[in-house]
């Protein structure tokens, strides 16, 4: 049976888009030692901050609140920036002025699985949001994201729109705060053994392997 993993992550948290680059790196050297198997990857929804309004805040006041400063904020944004390009990520921090409210984002990945390609949807939010600086409290702004990962964008838009799909996230999140998820990302490979953080490409290959197994 091939591999899956089951990813819990928010698409505006940065560690979880370095995790993604080192899953996408784990699955590259599984492909080397079992040729021939597909690696099955499913998004699962976690909001870093569900609380936050519809049209988001201001994303500069958010960190320094959250970080205790402006200088406290540059410090971990630094060392996040390393730790991405050594992912092969160049972080745009200056470019993103929201902080948004991402249960629509979350909506338009559930959306997308639906229809067969999750994976192009979540990078594509990813980019979008760390390279460009989308604001992800427009839904036109989510809409032309979809368009970009390959789905039609007026159709994203009417999902988006009806509100379709909400019911669906918070109870995918309530199963994930049932596992004892408190934070992301978060990896679990076959159903089996889970992981929590952006680990290191062998570390995430090293449990596909013990997964494989049966656990340890």
């Amino acid at each position: 049976m091939n591999p899956r993993i089951d990813v819990i992550s928010d698409v505006v948290c940065p560690w979880c888009f370095i995790g993604k680059r080192h899953l996408e790196r784990a699955i590259a050297l599984w492909k080397e030692r079992h040729p021939g198997e597909a690696v099955e990857v499913h998004w699962h929804p976690f909001e870093l901050n569900p609380d936050l309004p519809a049209g988001g805040v201001a994303r500069r006041a958010y960190l320094e609140a959250k970080f205790g400063g402006a200088e406290r904020t540059r410090e971990i944004y630094a060392r996040v920036a390393a730790a991405g390009l050594q992912a092969g990520i160049a972080f745009d921090f200056e470019r993103i002025g929201v902080q948004p409210n991402t249960l629509d984002a979350h909506r338009l990945v559930a959306w997308a699985a639906e229809r067969g390609d999750e994976n192009a949807m979540v990078e594509a939010l990813f980019h979008g949001y760390f390279m460009e600086g989308r604001d992800y409290s427009a839904r036109a702004q989510l809409a032309a994201v979809a368009g970009l990962a390959g789905f039609p964008e007026d159709e994203a838009h009417v999902f988006l729109e009806s509100g379709a799909g909400a019911e669906m996230i918070k109870a995918d999140e309530q199963v994930a705060a049932r596992m004892g998820v408190s934070g992301v990302p978060f990896f679990i490979f076959d159903q089996r053994l889970a992981l929590s953080g952006a680990q290191p490409p062998e570390v995430i290959l090293q449990a596909m392997e013990e997964a494989r197994e049966g656990g340890p």
